[in-house]
């Protein structure tokens, strides 16, 4: 008990001592708290009604867990889950590994200037918007695209990876790869920057090989950011099929394959679905919660394997 009352002592003194800073937050908290929480709370409160935009969030009719209720028993939600694992997952796979090796390739380069000109080149395409990109895409890619006029014109069979089943998952990897890897590698590039330059030079005094000090040094060098970039990916799972992508590139030939939860959302809520925002909602506090479960589960494995997690 006497312990417990230090503390409570010690701690009391530690605010009236730090009282200005405390004040100086107070604006922040209150800012979050107006503009961010309180909107969250009546936003969520939208996937427990049928909302009608002449009664307003709070009058709009209570429907309990009816829209989660339909969630399980559409096929069409079930499939958009289904695919916005199996791409967000393929990302993982694909453009982790890809970023960290171009951030490799990059910090191995010894010429300054020529580590800035492929940077640039390689970050270059992140700052393209999809609405750009695709145009440029379908206009190589697809069924009456330059690439199939010019197989047309040597007597071969046409191919269309954009309305293909079986290539749309592959084309939406290999184009964000292209896209944002660039953009992915610079948070690994900081981190191979803060390694110890001592440890290249004794490893190449003993005689280690290029690719021994990358093995060796730069890649556990940068195994925490690694874990940290892993878990936050994770957690983003069912956030991160790319909307703009996939809306742009996509088409109902490809619904069964390329159809995620946020082009499903969008359906839903402005063409078939009759602005039915309440379902929609629902939806997205069912990714929210996702989320949270994956980004916990992916947090205590990171931080089991002896990692730092993200807390």
């Amino acid at each position: 008990m006497e312990l417990k009352k230090r503390e409570r002592e010690a701690r009391r003194k530690r605010i009236k001592n730090n009282r200005v800073l405390y004040l100086m937050i107070l604006p922040i908290l209150l800012w979050y708290v107006l503009f961010c929480y309180l909107p969250i709370a009546g936003g969520l409160s939208l996937s427990f009604r049928n909302y009608r935009f002449d009664m307003g969030i709070w009058k709009s009719p209570f429907v309990g867990l009816a829209h989660f209720q339909k969630m399980m028993t559409d096929s069409e939600f079930l499939r958009a889950v289904s695919n916005t694992i199996i791409i967000s997952l393929g990302r993982i796979a694909f453009q982790m590994p890809c970023a960290i090796a171009v951030a490799v390739f990059l910090n191995e380069i010894r010429s300054g200037k020529l580590k800035k000109f492929f940077q640039t080149i390689i970050t270059f395409p992140h700052f393209i918007s999809w609405v750009v990109l695709a145009g440029i895409l379908i206009n190589l890619f697809g069924s009456g695209g330059i690439i199939n006029q010019i197989l047309g014109a040597f007597g071969l069979a046409s191919v269309s990876p954009i309305a293909g089943a079986q290539s749309f998952r592959p084309f939406i990897w290999i184009s964000n790869i292209w896209k944002e890897v660039g953009w992915d590698s610079i948070i690994y590039i900081a981190a191979i920057a803060s390694i110890d330059p001592g440890l290249y030079e004794a490893a190449e005094v003993d005689g280690a090989s290029r690719l021994q000090r990358i093995w060796h040094i730069t890649l556990p060098g940068i195994r925490s950011t690694i874990a940290i970039m892993l878990i936050l990916a994770v957690g983003q799972v069912m956030t991160n099929g790319s909307f703009d992508q996939i809306f742009n590139l996509y088409s109902p030939s490809v619904y069964a394959v390329g159809d995620t939860l946020d082009t499903y959302i969008f359906r839903e809520s402005f063409i078939t679905g009759g602005l039915n925002f309440g379902y929609s909602t629902a939806i997205g506090l069912f990714k929210s919660v996702i989320g949270i479960i994956m980004i916990t589960i992916a947090n205590k494995t990171v931080t089991a394997m002896g990692e730092n997690g993200l807390y």
